[in-house]
């Protein structure tokens, strides 16, 4: 008897299913080509699974903070302005009075000024 259950179990061999006729659920309109209205599924069919949803867990991220950005040549005063370079009276008068050494202490005192807020630095 267990022999028997387990043969049933068994799903038919090639020749079995070659062998046996036409399920009665196919339509002949199908099958010459011709199709009318939605498609539809026969009847009694199994979906073997093709139609279940698998469970999705979706995961909310935190927005990222958003990175620093550093701006060559800002005010770090204000952060809105950027940085001039001025020579200052004194490296002016260096670079006249001193003139070829003068020219070097005008470039070594020279001042950013910031061109939003006027800070000197």
């Amino acid at each position: 008897m267990a022999a028997k259950t387990q043969k049933e179990n068994e799903p038919p061999t090639y020749e079995e299913v070659m062998n046996a006729s036409a399920p009665p659920y196919q339509d002949a309109r199908l099958i010459a080509g011709v199709h009318h209205g939605a498609p539809t599924a026969p009847p009694n069919l199994s979906t073997y699974g093709a139609f279940e949803t698998t469970p999705v867990s979706i995961v909310v991220q935190p927005a990222a903070l958003p990175a620093e950005i550093i701006v060559i040549g800002g005010c770090p005063s204000c952060r809105i302005g950027y940085l001039e370079d001025t020579f200052s009276p004194l490296g002016l008068c260096c670079a006249i009075f001193f003139f070829p050494v003068g020219i070097l202490c005008c470039l070594a005192m020279r001042e950013k000024r910031c061109s939003n807020c006027g800070a000197t630095f």
